[in-house]
């Protein structure tokens, strides 16, 4: 079977690359290891793309949950996938998600989106959906500025397997729970660290034992461990990787890197 990869933009025998990243990062983890922060401050520093995947399913769950849907039932969460009228922003500044004309950027982040997101992120027509809209965005993107940030669970083992750059991020449960704690009392949602951290287990159970897209590294991504990092510490790592395989620069001539 053919990889699908995106094609970058030319012009006059050169890419159009007003950014400095050339190609995809494909970022993947579970959450609290600090993959948003890190992927909107890459995408921001380099002038390239920002795309969140998981912002995508949180909008459907949003949409099967309006229509009072359960989230566990198949056909119908396919259908409420397949009519969903959903915008989402490519790029740091403008990150915003539309269910319609209908700011859900901050429903999204809800507790009840994220006790279902799992489940309806694991029905296979969802996926398929989401993983032919988010290569048309990559695709879209790397013609523009030639590079972009993805964010996610299966970008580098689904949705952009040819990915120059695959890392994923990892961090122990207690530093994951903790940091997802204090993202929800900044976002004035209460939870104690205890009750974050069996929730962080839980949706890493569920995601890691889907059958479509599980959560798990690409055999060729660069595994880091956030643990002990701080966000500019991340950072400095994955402005290192690109620097490494060439991935950084002005535009440069066609059929280089």
């Amino acid at each position: 079977m053919e990889r699908w990869k995106p094609r970058p933009a030319r012009t006059g025998g050169k890419r159009v690359a007003p950014g400095q990243l050339r190609g995809v990062v494909a970022l993947d983890g579970p959450s609290g290891t600090g993959k948003s922060t890190v992927a909107r401050r890459l995408a921001g520093k380099l002038g390239a793309g920002y795309l969140d995947t998981g912002a995508m399913y949180r909008a459907i769950t949003v949409a099967v949950l309006r229509a009072g849907v359960d989230p566990s039932d198949d056909d119908a969460v396919a259908a409420i996938a397949e009519r969903t009228d959903l915008h989402i922003g490519d790029s740091p500044a403008a990150a915003q998600v539309r269910i319609g004309d209908d700011d859900v950027t901050v429903e999204i982040r809800g507790p009840e989106v994220t006790l279902n997101v799992s489940a309806v992120s694991a029905v296979p027509r969802v996926r398929e959906l989401m993983v032919a809209r988010q290569r048309s965005i990559i695709t879209d993107v790397v013609r523009r500025l030639g590079g972009i940030v993805v964010e996610g669970r299966d970008i580098g083992t689904v949705v952009a397997p040819d990915a120059p750059l695959k890392v994923y991020l990892t961090a122990s449960a207690d530093a994951r729970a903790g940091r997802r704690t204090r993202q929800d009392a900044a976002s004035g949602r209460n939870a104690t660290i205890a009750e974050t951290r069996k929730d962080v287990e839980r949706r890493d159970r569920l995601d890691s034992t889907r059958t479509t897209s599980p959560l798990r590294p690409a055999h060729d991504a660069v595994e880091l461990d956030t643990t002990a990092l701080d966000i500019n510490g991340v950072l400095n790592r994955l402005v290192g990787l690109l620097d490494e395989r060439g991935l950084r620069g002005q535009a440069c001539e066609a059929g280089g890197r």
